[in-house]
Order: structure tokens, then C-alpha cells, then sequence
């Protein structure tokens, strides 16, 4: 008995953990694992889908120690939230030999519900998804098994456990109020999160109780896993993300051709705005280029996505030199261009969730970490051997009534395959595209409000939020109480003209101009002016073209705003001669406006001014009148 009890302290200090190998469409035990790991608990496994196959393959010696304790728990949906110093102290709590964990439904017969013990507070039916017990008991229980290998060894511990003859001999009880087994199958309601120093429990609300084993038995699988992000050290409050870490792939000191090789699928599935940045920041991801493969689809109609959605996976299943294959949607935009030369991060940017019904609601993003999730979308990284194997069937990315992304995210949770979003770094955000309308000139001008970050950075100058550091000295000042700054980017002016010239309608100088509404929203672009003066109102916003045979100048006039914006919106002595502006009062010239470049000075009173002559070519420039 001493060398056996010896041996047991070494594997888990007298506590012996079996675990049943998860059956085929089920998750992998590596999850089971990394809780014992973190728990310091060693596994007793064998090739098995019945406890009680796996525990007539246990050494007889085990058996022979009466106080030795057998715990049988279903790893691929089970959580473990404590050790076995806990789990060992609850079950001598119970002074029976044998406690198998209780659930709300009978099942699989539910006729004989009526036959049950009465329970007055607690879960009153059996559930053989875990169970602990003296070795001696446990082995005398299973050795009564007479039926075939595949048959039911719920119903098998149940017809034993209704036996009041057997019940009494063997010692046998339920766990009514969840001190141990926790089974969420019908009780989502009555478990919570509850945060500890350095760990995180679930808790019973309704018993008030700490269970030690949480099992998502039945269709409570999504809520494991949300627990799972928690508990017992996955995240906390005092240490963040506890598994992040966990097995990342070291790339550090491997030369370029001995970098895994990652195919990129980009598919353009309707007109998305700002296609040409994200091409151009994809082209410069800093990684060797000759271990990526790009695949680009683009312009698929409506009808044909689903089949598209097929095509592009089994594209990347007959590579099999293929490590990652890295699948992004055009709604997604990448605003970095390093991959880490340490790791190799899988990012998932955002977690969909209004098709997946759940009672979970998944705490702020500002808690930074890696998150088991029921859905990914637009961009995701999957394991080249994953798609070639557990995934390779085409009929699962089929499903009537679904879309292509739900069809594919629901088989990848049929088959038992986790699916994470990481946001412990930003790559990138989503674009909008459902006002986009490619019917104008350059629609992407018109995005400003349903993609204000891309829209910025696309057409406001590089240089102008540097306009608010006075140690960069940006803001000159030509005139007096004239202010000069950079405003918008090249591309910004070219496509505002542009815009301008094919909408036609100029007034020829007249004061009075046509419905200029189908321009009006691109020039809400000024908006940038209102972070330089507060509550600033720019509501009459217009370009201004000068042509020597058209409208060559501008006589000298008081601007109806408070004050005046002016953005130059070509260039001098290239796109035309001529030109500037001069302020009569100071007898001040700016002659030479720079593209992009916006004056700023007074509209009333002070500054007095005219537009000088243009004497070749086309001088456009774009006006506002602030708080007229």
C-alpha cells in the first residue's frame, strides 16, 4: 500500500483524474490539458469513449488502496476551476463513497423520472459526465457493465443509483447543489463569474456554491467556452491574459525561406471604399515576400458568393507546402505593415455576434487578451493542415439558409475546432460599406462619416494634426492675423476638382449659383476648421474657379463669415500664372499659395481683400465661410 499511495502522490497527490477521449465532431483535449497543467494535476488517459472501459484498464493496485479516489470527468467539455486539495476536501463533505454529479433533465429515459429519490432543494436527476469515488466502489460499479461497448453509460449508472438496494451498498449520491460537478445544461442562468485574488471562480447563484468541475453537457457548449475565458487563470484582474503566451510560434532567428508559407485570400465581394489603400498596405507587409501567395477575387455577384466562399477554401487545401492561410474580407483594412519578428500573433479583428444567440454577453474589449469565440469574421488565420483535414468536407460550408460566414463559422464549431479573436494588438479596423456608391466620381470622398479614419487619412494633409504642436512650427504667417497651414493632401485637392468639373454648373462669377447640393456633403470635409476655432458653424462651403477667359479676379470685398477659410487646390506656375491674394488694409501679397494649403484669416472688418488675376491656365480653390 505504501508504494502504491507513492506512486498516486507523485501522479496527482491520491487523486487519479480519467478522462474519455472526445468523440469524433468534438473539441480537442488540448483545452482539458492546459487546465490540468495550470492546476498541477497529471492525467490518467486511455484510447476510450466510456468511463467504464477506461476504468477496467486502470492497475489493479489502484483498487486495492480503499482510500484511494477515482475521479471521472468528460475532458472534451469540462473545465477544472481548482485543484484536488479542494475537490478532495468537498467530497469527504458528502461521507458517501461515490458522488456523481446531478443535472434538471432525465435523460435518456425519461420514464423513469418518477422513480428518483425526492429532492426538496437541488438538481434531482443523475448525470454520469463526472463522478468521483473510492477507487473500490467505483471498480465494484463498473464491474456489473454487461452491455455492448456503444451502449449508454448514463443509463447504466442510472438503473444502479435507482437500485435502493445497490444505492445503499455502493454509498452512492448526487451532488444536488452543484459543491463540485457543475453540469450548465439547463441552469446558464444560475452560474456567474465571480473574481478572485489572482484567479476567477464560476459560481452558483442558486446554491451559492463553488463548483470545482464545470461541464457544458448538451448544447451549453458556447458558455463553456465563455467561462473558459476566465477561468481559473485564463484571465484575471491582477495578471491580464494568463494563456496568451501559451504556444506561440517562435520565428525569431529563422532566415526568410525558413518562415512558414502563408497563403493571403482577399475577396472583394461587392464595391468596398478605399480598395487602393488597403492593396498598397497589404503590398508592404514586412514579411518575405517569397513565403507569401496572394489570391484576390474580386467583383463576385450577390448569387454566386456562396460558391466563391467554397472555391476559396479549397483553393488553399490543395497546397499542401501551405502552413497559414490568412483569409480577409474587403471590409477589413490593415493600418500596420510589421508582423512581430519575435511571434507570430493569430488575430482575428472583431467578433460579429448579432447572428449568435447567446446569454453571454462578452466583457468590454478594454480587457486585453485571447478570447474563445462563437463567430470570426473578415479577417482570420487558419492552420494550413486544419483546412486539409477536419475541415476539408465541402459540404460544410454548405447550410441552407445561412449565409457563407455563419455556415462556415457554425461547422467549425461542429467539428469541435476553437475559434479565438485576439485584441491585445491593433492591425487594422473594418470598413462600412453600405453607403458606398460607386456611381459617383470618387466615391471614396463621400465616406467622411461612415469611414472618418480611412477618409482622413486619405485626404486630409499628412502634416495637419502636427498644426497643434508648437514646437513644429508649421502654422505661418504671412500676413498680419493671416494664418497658413496644411489642410488637405494632393489627392484630396485633384478629386475635389475633379468632382467639381464633372458635376459642372459654374456661376461665372455670378453671386447668385445653381443647386450645388449633390456637392455639398464632400465639402463637409472643412469640419477639420472646427477643432481650430470651437462651436465654429461652416455652412457655406464652395470652390472657386479662375480662368483668364472666364472669371480672371475678384474685386475687393469683405467676406460674409466671421472668418475665412482658403485652400489652395492646385499648384502656381504649373497649373496656372497669376493669382494670390492681396489684403488692401496691410498692403500684404501672398502670391505663391501652396496645394493643399489653407489661409485662415478674418471675413469682416480687417481684411479687406481680392482675388489678383490669373493669366494662364485654371486656378481652382476651395472656400469656406465660417460662422456667417
Amino acid at each position: 500500500m505504501t508504494a502504491v499511495r507513492l506512486i498516486l502522490t507523485l501522479l496527482l497527490g491520491s487523486v487519479r483524474l480519467c478522462r474519455t477521449e472526445p468523440r469524433p465532431g468534438k473539441p480537442s483535449k488540448n483545452r482539458y490539458i492546459v487546465f490540468c497543467l495550470a492546476l498541477n494535476v497529471t492525467l490518467h488517459t486511455k484510447q476510450t469513449t466510456s468511463f467504464w472501459k477506461l476504468l477496467t484498464k486502470l492497475p489493479i493496485q489502484c483498487f486495492c488502496d480503499v482510500d484511494m479516489n477515482v475521479v471521472c470527468v468528460c475532458s472534451y467539455d469540462v473545465i477544472l476551476a481548482s485543484g484536488p486539495e479542494e475537490l478532495l476536501r468537498k467530497f469527504s463533505r458528502f461521507s458517501h463513497r461515490v458522488v456523481f454529479s446531478a443535472e434538471g433533465f432525465c435523460w435518456p429515459d425519461q420514464r423513469l423520472a418518477s422513480k428518483y429519490p425526492v429532492v426538496h432543494d437541488g438538481k434531482r436527476y443523475l448525470n454520469s459526465g463526472g463522478f468521483i469515488g473510492y477507487a473500490s466502489e467505483v471498480h465494484a460499479v463498473v464491474k456489473q457493465w454487461k452491455y455492448k461497448d456503444d451502449d449508454d453509460d448514463q443509463l447504466f449508472y442510472t438503473r444502479i443509483y435507482l437500485n435502493k438496494e445497490q444505492r445503499r451498498k455502493f454509498s452512492i449520491t448526487l451532488d444536488h447543489k452543484s459543491h463540485i460537478f457543475q453540469n450548465l445544461n439547463g441552469a446558464i442562468e444560475e452560474v456567474v463569474l465571480k473574481f478572485e485574488k489572482s484567479r476567477v471562480r464560476a459560481r452558483n447563484v442558486a446554491y451559492d456554491t463553488l463548483p470545482v468541475v464545470i461541464h457544458g453537457n448538451g448544447p451549453t457548449k458556447l458558455q463553456l467556452n465563455y467561462l473558459g475565458n476566465y477561468v481559473p487563470t485564463a484571465w484575471t484582474y491582477e495578471h491580464g491574459c494568463g494563456i496568451c503566451d501559451d504556444d506561440l510560434l517562435d520565428l525569431n532567428g529563422l532566415s526568410d525561406e525558413e518562415m512558414p508559407l502563408v497563403h493571403i485570400a482577399v475577396f472583394i465581394e461587392q464595391p468596398t471604399p478605399f480598395l487602393e489603400e488597403f492593396l498598397e498596405r497589404l503590398a508592404t507587409l514586412n514579411y518575405p515576400h517569397t513565403r507569401l501567395r496572394l489570391f484576390i477575387h474580386n467583383n463576385v455577384r450577390s448569387q454566386w458568393q456562396r460558391a466563391f466562399y467554397i472555391i476559396k477554401l479549397n483553393y488553399h487545401k490543395s497546397n499542401n507546402k501551405c502552413k497559414y492561410t490568412l483569409e480577409i474580407d474587403r471590409y477589413s483594412f490593415f493600418s500596420i505593415t510589421d508582423i512581430n519578428t519575435d511571434y507570430l500573433h493569430v488575430y482575428v479583428p472583431g467578433n460579429r455576434n448579432q447572428y449568435t444567440k447567446t446569454r453571454f454577453v462578452y466583457f468590454s474589449v478594454l480587457l486585453l487578451g485571447l478570447w474563445n469565440v462563437p463567430y470570426i469574421t473578415q479577417v482570420y488565420l487558419i492552420r494550413g493542415e486544419t483546412l486539409r483535414s477536419r475541415l476539408a468536407p465541402v459540404s460544410l460550408y454548405q447550410q441552407e439558409g445561412m449565409d457563407p460566414d455563419m455556415s462556415f463559422c457554425t461547422s467549425v464549431r461542429e467539428q469541435g475546432i476553437f475559434m479565438f479573436v485576439s485584441n491585445r494588438d491593433e492591425f487594422g479596423r473594418l470598413i462600412s460599406s453600405t453607403n458606398y456608391n460607386i456611381s459617383r466620381l470618387h466615391p471614396d470622398m463621400w465616406q467622411i462619416f461612415d469611414n472618418p479614419v480611412d477618409w482622413r487619412e486619405k485626404y486630409i494633409h499628412e502634416n495637419y494634426s502636427k498644426i497643434f504642436d508648437d514646437d513644429e512650427n508649421l502654422v505661418e504667417q504671412p500676413c498680419p492675423d493671416v494664418y497658413w497651414f496644411p489642410a488637405f493632401s494632393e489627392r484630396m485637392c485633384d478629386e475635389l476638382v475633379e468632382t467639381m468639373e464633372d458635376f459642372g454648373g459654374w456661376s461665372g462669377g455670378r453671386h447668385n449659383v445653381s443647386d450645388l447640393s449633390a456637392c455639398v456633403s464632400v465639402c463637409v470635409c472643412l469640419c477639420l476648421c472646427v477643432s481650430v476655432c470651437l462651436c465654429a458653424q461652416a455652412v457655406m462651403n464652395f470652390v472657386v474657379r479662375y480662368r483668364p477667359d472666364e472669371q480672371p479676379s475678384l474685386r475687393p470685398h469683405h467676406d460674409s463669415s466671421t472668418f475665412t477659410i482658403n485652400i489652395a487646390l492646385n499648384r502656381k506656375n504649373i497649373d496656372y500664372e497669376g493669382g494670390g491674394c492681396r489684403f488692401l488694409r496691410y498692403d500684404c501679397t501672398v502670391e505663391s499659395p501652396r496645394k493643399g494649403w489653407s489661409f485662415m484669416h478674418p471675413g469682416r472688418l480687417t481684411h479687406y481683400h481680392e482675388g489678383l488675376p490669373v493669366t494662364r491656365g485654371t486656378r481652382y480653390i476651395m472656400v469656406s465661410f465660417v460662422d456667417p
